[in-house]
């Protein structure tokens, strides 16, 4: 895609995910993800000619001025929105796909110290919550929500819900729920709902006059985290 119409489509992802967003110039001057996003364009073009220091000091300028601190080495797909933005954390070989959202406090960090891949990669059209942490060579599927201040440590297949800490996986968004257990959509033991119980996307599965049990995703009570791999 030329560079211009890359550009676009990052104020065009703003403008739709966003309700805020009232114009394209509004987005241009006012929105820090876009910033943030565009110097990294810069830093990332001379971090791949192995130019050495200028894009580690772009790449600092650019955490000065947004508050956002992409290493020049990530790569990111196309329509990435980063939404308020303060304090979010991309590292060196990190990898995002198209049309992701971040919020504010997302850290998509190492448990490594070694030269080699151990950042997270993301699929296309991902969205992780304010404050969630993605730590490690893990793996997010399509269409992944990670809710907020949730810690993942495990690779997540596609259309899940991860919450809590550490992040537990949910149902298939066509599941749904009666008294926490999953009663429509994919069978019990099927690739989307592993084990036939769940949380709805905010958390604990909700019905009338009854406190909301802590979200436990599509394990059993009492087991500990779900095993988020098929």
């Amino acid at each position: 895609m030329a560079l211009w119409q890359s550009i676009k489509r990052d104020i065009q992802a703003a403008l739709e995910r966003d309700p805020a967003a009232r114009s394209a110039l509004e987005v241009v001057l006012a929105y820090p993800g876009f910033h943030a996003r565009q110097i990294h364009r810069l830093a990332h073009a001379l971090w791949r000619r192995r130019i050495p220091l200028l894009p580690r000091l772009i790449s600092h300028l650019g955490r000065a001025l947004t508050g956002i601190e992409i290493h020049p080495g990530a790569q990111i797909g196309e329509g990435l929105f980063i939404d308020h933005g303060m304090g979010v954390v991309i590292g060196e070989t990190a990898v995002i796909g198209d049309d992701c959202t971040l919020y504010q406090g997302v850290t998509l960090g190492g448990v490594s110290t070694r030269r080699t891949k151990r950042h997270p990669t993301l699929g296309n059209r991902v969205v992780v919550g304010a404050g969630a942490k993605l730590l490690g060579s893990i793996e997010i599927g399509d269409d992944v929500k990670v809710g907020a201040g949730s810690v993942v440590v495990q690779s997540v297949p596609p259309n899940a819900t991860v919450v809590g800490v550490p992040g537990r996986g949910g149902c298939h968004s066509r599941c749904r729920y009666r008294n926490d257990r999953a009663v429509a959509g994919p069978r019990r033991g099927s690739d989307h709902c592993p084990s036939g119980a769940g949380a709805s996307v905010g958390g604990a599965a909700r019905s009338p006059g009854r406190t909301p049990a802590p979200a436990v995703g599509c394990a059993d009570r009492g087991r500990g985290p779900a095993r988020l791999l098929r």
